[in-house]
């Protein structure tokens, strides 16, 4: 058969709204996925009747589920996790009826707004780097902040071996400051604050893109409404 008949494996796991391409791509250096018995590798193709298999158990070859993109203010303590042994993890805490995963992440000890869907062709239109798509969090740190505090968070600030892309960062209360970042280094504000002489008391995401908090309670979740879904499907990846 040709590569025309056939779908690559890390797209055929996404499109049954598993995982990302990415987490999927783990999966398979992981040794995890098997198609027709046999350990798959990157790079492997599906064919109409092959069976795929992840740990052991098959995946369907059905049609796609409708496509589910949630919102979603993760309390402290919750781990952006799919990993059900993880006692904390987000998918246990939301307990929807389909299977979902997080798009990106917020650390445990984090609070506020963070994506959720079945569609693995998302990920990238928001997670892409190259995309510099904006996420903003409301941060309270542990003394006083200042104009030079203000100046040095703005970056670039050097952290994990690179240089953080300039933020924009304003001051909201003695204690407190809004920050906007293009780029999701991991911890990167609470490095950010750290290398500024600060500790993070907390940390609230209120946007990504065009996706605000709003009223939205803590650890409560709602479904995007249409136009924003149409905001979100019409980026280009």
């Amino acid at each position: 058969m040709s590569d025309e008949s056939s779908i690559s494996l890390n797209k055929y796991i996404s499109s049954k709204g598993i995982c990302s391409r990415r987490k999927a791509d783990e999966f398979i250096e992981d040794g995890r996925v098997q198609i027709n018995g046999k350990i798959a590798r990157k790079g492997n193709r599906v064919f109409e009747g092959d069976k795929v298999q992840l740990d052991g158990r098959v995946i369907s070859s059905g049609s796609k589920k409708k496509a589910i993109y949630m919102l979603f203010n993760k309390p402290a303590g919750i781990t952006c996790t799919t990993d059900q042994r993880d006692r904390t993890n987000i998918i246990d805490y939301i307990n929807y009826k389909e299977r979902i995963f997080p798009i990106g992440r917020l650390d445990k000890n984090s609070t506020g707004l963070i994506l959720l869907t079945n569609d693995g062709d998302i990920v990238n239109k928001v997670l892409r780097k190259e995309n510099r798509h904006e996420k903003e969090y409301i941060v309270s740190v542990n003394m006083p902040i200042n104009g030079a505090f203000i100046k040095k968070m703005s970056g670039p600030i050097p952290i994990l071996g690179t240089r953080t892309i300039p933020a924009k960062v304003t001051q909201l209360k003695a204690k407190m400051f809004r920050i906007v970042l293009t780029q999701g280094l991991n911890r990167q504000i609470r490095r950010m604050v750290e290398y500024c002489g600060y500790k993070v008391v907390s940390l609230k995401r209120v946007r990504i893109m065009h996706l605000k908090l709003g009223d939205l309670k803590r650890g409560e979740w709602r479904l995007l409404k249409d136009k924003e879904l149409e905001q979100l499907l019409s980026v280009k990846n």
